[in-house]
């Protein structure tokens, strides 16, 4: 395992390593802070780079600003200071080229789960024809054939992630923010999730930013890990894990670089807790 630097990261080094000649970063993040009214200082002057085709997690205690910076690069939140940039572009709002997965499904009671799949095509007017035929490719992509008129409370907690999954692979977006999206559902659920995930990026090549808060899900997942101090949000160290990904699952668990990834990053979130 590497990490990309040794203790506490400086903003000064995480803005010059993401601005690497020859990267291709698709989410540029610039001396971001935001304040919830006048005594909740979320976050502090955060710089970020995300290259494109990798899957970036943030991680770190309760309340240091996860969800708050992936909200603010969803557009769905403004910040207090600092800009993002996707593909360049400075966000003011939700874009097409940002699909985000909610912690807790976000589905449309009303709606069966083909009509929710496909839901972001309808609303950027494509064809019914062709909007249902790519809902139904996405459907089955997340292991959901045979469901597409099943309503969301017909079904379990982790069917609805997967309902969720689909629709934001649907619009084929070049980010997809993910905030915790497996909390909600049981451990052998919640790998088995991981696993089809990963797969699913293989094929996709998507850009993903993933909020968690399992040390173990970024590690199995992550091609970076950024650590983020307790409120107000300042980002600490940047991980790179060395884990090959030509193994199996069980065997990426059991992998010595996995372990000691683990470990390094749990040290270093203790002293958070004491």
């Amino acid at each position: 395992m590497a990490a990309v630097n040794d203790g506490a990261r400086s903003q000064a080094a995480s803005r010059s390593e993401a601005a690497a000649p020859g990267v291709d970063n698709i989410v540029e993040v610039r001396s971001i802070t935001k304040f919830y009214g006048l005594d909740v200082h979320a976050l502090d002057s955060v710089d970020l780079d995300c290259p494109r085709g990798e899957m970036t997690t943030l991680l770190g205690p309760s309340g240091c600003g996860k969800t708050t910076l992936l909200k603010i690069i969803a557009g769905l939140l403004a910040p207090s200071a600092g800009e993002v940039r996707v593909n360049g572009r400075p966000v003011t709002r939700p874009g097409p080229e940002r699909a985000f997965v909610f912690q807790d499904f976000a589905l449309l009671p009303w709606a069966t789960v083909l009509r929710n799949v496909a839901f972001g095509l309808e609303l950027r007017g494509d064809a019914r024809a062709g909007r249902e035929e790519r809902a139904h490719h996405y459907i089955a992509e997340v292991g959901l054939s045979g469901f597409e008129t099943k309503f969301p409370h017909e079904l379990s907690g982790g069917m609805r992630q997967r309902v969720g999954l689909a629709r934001a692979l649907a619009v084929d977006a070049d980010v997809l923010l993910m905030d915790e999206p497996f909390s909600a559902v049981d451990e052998q659920t919640r790998r088995k999730f991981q696993e089809d995930l990963l797969r699913l990026l293989d094929v996709e090549r998507k850009t993903v930013i993933f909020v968690t808060h399992s040390i173990e899900e970024a590690v199995y997942l992550s091609d970076r890990i950024v650590i983020l101090s307790p409120r107000p949000g300042r980002i600490q160290q940047i991980i790179r894990p060395e884990i090959s990904r030509d193994i199996s699952p069980d065997d990426i668990r059991r992998d010595r670089g996995y372990i000691d990834t683990v470990e390094e990053i749990w040290g270093n979130l203790r002293k958070y807790l004491e």
